[in-house]
Order: C-alpha cells, then structure tokens, then sequence
C-alpha cells in the first residue's frame, strides 16, 4: 500500500509532500496566489505520468532482452472546465539502448500503472475531515 502526505509551511500556501523518506515541494504559482516554490497539483499529475513510464522500461527490459541506456519522457497537457479537469494527456518517450525498444516502449504504454489508472478512471474519495 502506497501513502503520502502534504503539510503546508505555517502561514503559506507551499506544503512539502513526502512518501516515506522522500520529499518535494507543492506549491502554486505566484500569479496564483502562491509561492511559486514547487510543483502544483496538475505538475504532480503530469510527473506521475512521467515517472511511471520512465520507470518502467527498466522494470520491463529483461523479459524483452532489451539493454537501456536513457529514457526521457516529455508529458503534455492542460486543464479546462469549471470545476477545472485535465484534458486529454500525451506523451513522447525517447530512449536509448540496444534491442527492440519500440516493442519495449509500447509494452510499457499497455502495463504502466499510472496511465491505466487514469484510462480507467480509477475512483478517488474523501474519506475523513478533521478539524484541529
């Protein structure tokens, strides 16, 4: 089971996020009313996206006996409507190695659990307020 959590710095809109020991920052952009520190939330979506299929070609590569030496993925997007959604997301993916890496690649756009969420639109809920 995965968690994360955001906490906001005291008295500023800029809250770190962190996975276990991991952290980043989330922010909004200053012409927005934030700090302009870190990623805001349609960033993150758009990086979750990113750093699945960057991820996975690795994870992929031995059952296609493919050697990587780099992957780069560039996701593209944008947010419309009221409230806002993200409208349909794209991706490039340039890669590097010896192999059949197009099969690689297009093995990693059927399994990769971040995009197949979102394909599938995978239910999000509120589950609990506190008020502190």
């Amino acid at each position: 089971m995965f968690s994360v959590e955001t906490r906001t710095v005291t008295g500023q809109v800029t809250a770190l996020g962190s996975a276990g020991s991991f952290t980043l920052v989330v922010d909004r952009p200053v012409e927005a009313g934030g700090g302009g520190k870190g990623f805001n939330g349609g960033q993150l979506l758009y990086l979750a996206v990113a750093g699945c299929i960057s991820n996975d070609p690795f994870r992929e590569a031995p059952r296609f006996g493919v050697e990587l030496d780099s992957v780069r993925v560039t996701v593209e997007g944008d947010f419309s409507g009221d409230p806002a959604v993200s409208d349909a997301i794209t991706y490039d993916v340039e890669v590097s190695g010896r192999g059949d890496l197009e099969a690689l690649v297009r093995e990693v756009d059927r399994v990769a659990e971040i995009p197949n969420s979102l394909r599938r639109g995978t239910p999000v809920s509120l589950r609990e307020i506190v008020i502190a």
